[in-house]
């Protein structure tokens, strides 16, 4: 196996997980990370199962997985629930990925602004009366919280991939780069905005856009899957 190919990563797949299960097939990763955006119709492992069992599936949320109860529930609720690497650094055939899943919300932090809320439980607080104890609506769990997204500084990691691009997209945030210059990153992997391309953060730090259905390598090169 090609080392480039060790790790795959899938841009927002938007129901069509064709080209990533071929690309499985094509190029025999230890493990693939999909960077949100799924629109799940059916669980996760279902749409995936022609290749469960040859590869490790990890995942991050996009902002499309908090749209509806039923696509939350097939991907929070699916066979693949515990594969979620939002906030946390995991080992992955041999690298540390850390993972930022959803999207910045003006209504909960929009960067440079300041955050809205301390944290979710000063959101909770301030809500009124009757609110206070009901469950927070999907849309403010699809946020990026300043108060997670600050812990995970402290964490290191080789890759991170996010739902957001840092600021080498001219949709990007400029705390992304931040971030992974906090956590010693070397490469940044996301999708979210449906362009393929290479730029970089912070001087020396590479950043890899991957398009809505491309598959790319761990170089960031964006690899033919076609029959």
């Amino acid at each position: 196996m090609n080392p480039q190919n060790k790790i795959l990563f899938a841009g927002d797949p938007h129901g069509d997980f064709k080209p990533l299960i071929a690309a499985v097939h094509k190029y025999k990763p230890e493990a693939v990370v999909l960077l949100g955006d799924y629109d799940l119709d059916m669980p996760l492992e279902i749409c995936l199962q022609d290749i469960v069992g040859l590869t490790e599936i990890w995942w991050i949320a996009g902002n499309h997985d908090f749209e509806t109860p039923s696509k939350h529930k097939n991907l929070f609720d699916s066979a693949l629930a515990d594969k979620g690497l939002h906030l946390k650094v995991t080992e992955i055939a041999g690298l540390k990925i850390a993972g930022l899943g959803g999207i910045f919300l003006g209504r909960v932090w929009y960067p440079p602004q300041q955050p809205k809320w301390k944290d979710k439980l000063h959101y909770l607080h301030n809500q009124p009366a009757n609110l206070r104890h009901a469950a927070m609506s999907l849309k403010y769990k699809g946020a990026i919280w300043h108060d997670e997204f600050e812990a995970l500084k402290a964490l290191k990691a080789d890759i991170l991939v996010t739902h957001e691009a840092p600021g080498s997209h001219r949709h990007g945030f400029d705390v992304i780069g931040e971030l992974a210059a906090a956590m010693g990153v070397k490469n940044i992997f996301h999708g979210h905005l449906h362009e393929n391309y290479a730029g970089t953060v912070k001087k020396n730090i590479r950043v890899f856009g991957v398009a809505d259905r491309a598959v790319a390598d761990l170089m960031g090169n964006t690899l033919r899957v076609g029959r």
